[in-house]
């Protein structure tokens, strides 16, 4: 059975903007005709490739096309630039779907990509979230690749380690000498507030296990944005494990305190899709050498 590359890039895009209307204005066809374009293909392959909600949800088939579809478009992208990766590629762009956890985008993922976009006629399209479950956005097709926390394979792709992202208990300095003026005892630990990232996010309660507290007894605030969540810590809302590259410049400024000296390290793994692309394996490269660089 042949999939018609036009109808799969369709798929694909109503799943990339959540709704037929945007995908329509994406493709540059009437919302009609990507409805059609959809339905010819659920018929081709007897499968319903799209939960007709809002936003517009794939199912496992959806999945499967919109992934094919992606690989299509880069290895398209390939051959018209004639394998030649400073070759001009036109005004052509592809969009290329990353996904990374929240710090590692805040420290030193944005870099290497700045750079990319420079070079190469390409559109980033980040998904952020924990690196626990990066992985699972390659394992549904919805990013080439991905930084995680896991080293085992998702099917399909290769795994490169970029380094060790670490990070350090702080406080503000008035936080810390209202909270902890013994030190960071268990005792004071189960009292302080702390900031928590999101409820997905187990990095501080791990911390805190560690000690012997309990976190879910600890008052928390919740700040789900990166800079935000560094901030907060830094005007006394709570304690907070950052990573080392963004608390050094609090801690030399002496708004920042340690609360212990020893780092939790976070070792970073690079996924990408198995498929012989340059323009994908220029990007894994450029994001290697700059976590090279921060992460060591």
């Amino acid at each position: 059975m042949n999939i018609d590359p036009a109808l799969a890039q369709t798929v694909a895009a109503v799943i990339d903007e959540g709704t037929f209307d945007r995908a329509a204005r994406r493709l540059h066809v009437t919302p009609s005709a990507v409805s059609q374009r959809v339905k010819a293909l659920e018929e081709q392959l007897g499968r319903v490739l799209l939960v007709r909600s809002k936003p517009a949800r794939p199912t496992e088939a959806g999945e499967a096309v919109a992934r094919l579809a992606r690989q299509i478009a880069l290895l398209e992208r390939d051959v018209v630039a004639g394998f030649g990766l400073g070759a001009d590629e036109g005004t052509t762009r592809i969009r290329v779907s990353l996904a990374v956890n929240a710090d590692s985008m805040a420290t030193w993922f944005l870099a290497p990509l700045a750079r990319l976009a420079e070079e190469h006629h390409v559109e980033f399209d980040l998904h952020r979230d924990d690196q626990n479950f990066t992985a699972r956005l390659l394992e549904s097709g919805t990013v080439m690749a991905a930084v995680t926390a896991e080293s085992a394979p998702v099917g399909g792709c290769t795994v490169t380690p970029l380094g060790v992202l670490r990070y350090t208990p702080v406080a503000a300095v008035g936080f810390d000498g209202r909270w902890f003026p013994d030190g960071a005892t268990t005792e004071a630990l189960a009292a302080a507030p702390f900031v928590d990232f999101d409820r997905r996010d187990t990095l501080q309660h791990d911390w805190l296990r560690a000690r012997g507290v309990d976190p879910w007894a600890v008052p928390r605030h919740y700040v789900p944005a990166t800079y935000d969540f560094a901030r907060a810590v830094e005007l006394g809302l709570g304690w907070g494990l950052l990573p080392v590259v963004q608390a050094e410049e609090g801690l030399r400024a002496g708004r920042l305190v340690r609360l212990a000296e020893e780092e939790t390290a976070m070792p970073l793994f690079w996924q990408q899709w198995n498929l012989r692309s340059r323009l994908l394996d220029a990007i894994a490269a450029e994001v290697r050498a700059e976590a090279g660089r921060v992460l060591g």
